[in-house]
């Protein structure tokens, strides 16, 4: 099932891109969508034929990380979608406050990175298939 560009979808905070060919993203995107659909987030895969187009970049580009555009249009990429979606939802604001301390903000980018960048082996270790 395709998704609908987001023009032309309601939403109130943004739409969240996520590696479909990843199989702890797509798990983890399918997992994660009722919670952020709640909080008006749109949950979609680059594959979406309108996604590369729209961002102006190539699939394999926008498979390298996550990303989250905003309702103002700013893209939001890597650890700081994490970041930016738990300042919008209060019970997870905490979150948002301690790492986005210096020294576990840059922990937690590095983490990211590290995850960002394995994550192919990590799906494949867990024997999680894309959905």
């Amino acid at each position: 099932m395709t998704s609908p560009p987001p023009s032309s979808v309601p939403k109130k905070a943004g739409v969240v891109l996520y590696d479909g060919h990843c199989g702890v993203c797509s798990h983890w995107a399918m997992s994660a969508m009722k919670i952020l659909s709640r909080h008006g987030f749109q949950v979609v895969s680059v594959d979406e034929p309108w996604v590369a187009q729209k961002l102006s970049q190539s699939p394999d580009e926008l498979r390298a990380e996550i990303r989250l555009v905003t309702t103002d249009g700013r893209l939001i990429s890597g650890a700081d979608v994490y970041l930016h979606i738990a300042r919008k939802i209060w019970w997870a604001w905490p979150i948002y406050a301690i790492f986005s301390l210096p020294g576990l903000n840059r922990l937690f980018h590095a983490g990211y990175r590290w995850f960002a960048r394995n994550r192919y082996g990590v799906s494949h270790a867990c024997k999680l298939q894309p959905r």
